[in-house]
């Protein structure tokens, strides 16, 4: 079935998590990696405002350095007071910031950035819905969407209410499929109800899948033994219909050659490889690994300047350290 993006290159390079040398980022490494990437034949890029430095990286690393056509690029508008929003004025400033700090002169895919049940109704006090409709019509965005964070009962309200939209962006990962928190599957199928395109974030989440549990690893390699872990979670999502692109945000050059080597070529899923899943979903189920992403925007609120992210990665101390955080 033909679908909006039905012809995007199925990997997109998200720029969350770019390599840095101490606190400033790693241009020649980041360079690098744009290069492997457009090498490959990929050509979509997605960052945001609150990917610290992100913007500005990528105008180093790609758009002074490639013809504006042979790319795409997508950013974000974050409504809240995390990015510093409280008033219309404050919209425009965030997206002429973000057009300045890319200069890429426009954006090919724009997004409303990280809806949800706490913070979506900034977005009809601030007018960002028609806000972004006056930028396409001015040519500074070419499409637009939201990426969506909260339940499929809010997901089919917003898509209801704003037919207009062109994608949606999800997090979904074989992990979060039946999560109840996350609501991927749920998520997935209130898009499709609506013939919203997906982009997919989250594919690894954050690195947890790359390095799943010892029993995971061993039924994983038991199928295919030169396949990274990583490869199995963003096939799943690529393997979906109505997917656009899958984001994986790549942190080093290893990473981009690992996510190339098994995407260039995307197969889907086969039927063997999806029953190994449901059994990964079944294994993983039973983990007591706390569902952290790693996308650093509790630690960039949290009063006390706790590493949270890092805390989470080191399953021994988790469980207790969270226990005494949200007391």
């Amino acid at each position: 079935m033909d679908y909006f993006g039905k012809d995007m290159p199925k990997l997109g390079f998200g720029l969350m998590r770019l390599p840095r040398k101490g606190f400033k980022m790693d241009i020649p490494q980041i360079s690098k990696m744009v290069d492997m990437f457009l090498e490959a034949g990929f050509t979509h890029f997605d960052t945001a405002p609150v990917y610290l430095g992100s913007e500005d990286a990528i105008r180093q690393a790609l758009v002074e350095r490639y013809p504006r056509e042979s790319y795409t690029l997508s950013t974000k508008l974050n409504a809240t007071i995390m990015a510093g929003v409280t008033s219309e004025k404050g919209i425009e400033k965030e997206f002429q910031t973000s057009l300045k700090r890319t200069g890429a002169g426009y954006f090919d895919y724009y997004f409303l950035h990280m809806l949800m049940e706490n913070n979506y109704k900034n977005y009809d006090k601030y007018h960002c819905w028609d806000f972004v409709k006056k930028k396409k019509e001015e040519g500074l965005i070419k499409h637009y969407g939201f990426s969506f964070h909260g339940g499929p009962e809010l997901l089919d309200e917003l898509l209801t209410k704003h037919p207009e939209v062109e994608f949606v962006l999800l997090q979904i990962n074989y992990l979060d499929w039946e999560n109840s928190l996350v609501a991927s599957r749920a998520n997935y199928e209130v898009a499709r109800k609506h013939n919203k395109p997906i982009v997919v974030m989250e594919p690894i989440k954050g690195g947890i899948l790359a390095n799943p549990p010892e029993n995971v690893k061993k039924l994983l390699k038991s199928y295919n033994p030169d396949a990274s872990y990583a490869s199995w979670a963003i096939r799943f999502a690529a393997s979906l219909e109505g997917i656009m692109t899958v984001l994986s945000g790549m942190s080093n050059t290893e990473v981009m050659e690992d996510n190339l080597s098994y995407m260039k070529d995307f197969r889907p899923l086969n039927e063997e490889e999806q029953k190994i899943i449901q059994e990964v979903q079944r294994l993983m189920g039973k983990s007591s690994t706390i569902p952290c992403t790693g996308c650093r925007y509790c630690a960039k609120g949290c009063p006390k300047e706790i590493d949270i992210p890092n805390i989470f990665a080191n399953s021994y101390l988790a469980t207790p350290i969270f226990l005494l955080l949200i007391k």
